[in-house]
């Protein structure tokens, strides 16, 4: 079943010069293809939306500040089970435990500063692209 996912390469994957890399793994795979793509700093208006569920947890502050430490990169993701697809490539938060030949396993440095960001979910994806894209087909 073809899907649509939201996949944002952070400002640590952008300053890192690691786009070109990120966005050749997604390529690569048969059958996924970007719809969109965009660079963009993100606002705090549209992380708050993005982050919604962690208001309040230690971590929240931090990360938001993080988010807006540089501009990242926006795409909107379609293909065959790609859901579950780009999140196996990300591997896991930790870069630790991420296996090699994943983004995280192979680029990863810090849980926090973690590269990548997939939907985790159709419902997670729905609620995303509406965030980044809301006029988007």
């Amino acid at each position: 079943m073809s899907q649509r996912t939201l996949v944002l390469f952070k400002p640590d994957a952008v300053r890192r010069g690691l786009i070109g890399e990120l966005l050749g793994r997604i390529e690569s795979k048969a059958g996924w293809t970007v719809a969109a793509l965009e660079l963009r700093t993100l606002g705090e208006e549209t992380l708050e939306q993005h982050y919604s569920e962690h208001v309040g947890k230690p971590f929240y502050e931090p990360l938001v500040e993080f988010m807006q430490s540089g501009p990242s990169v926006v795409l909107v993701v379609e293909g065959e089970r790609v859901i579950e697809g780009v999140r196996a490539l990300a591997g896991p938060t930790d870069p630790i435990a991420a296996a090699p030949g994943s983004i995280r396993g192979d680029f990863g440095t810090i849980v926090r500063e973690n590269l990548i960001h997939a939907s985790d979910s159709e419902e997670s994806a729905e609620r995303e692209l509406k965030i980044f894209f809301p006029n988007f087909g």
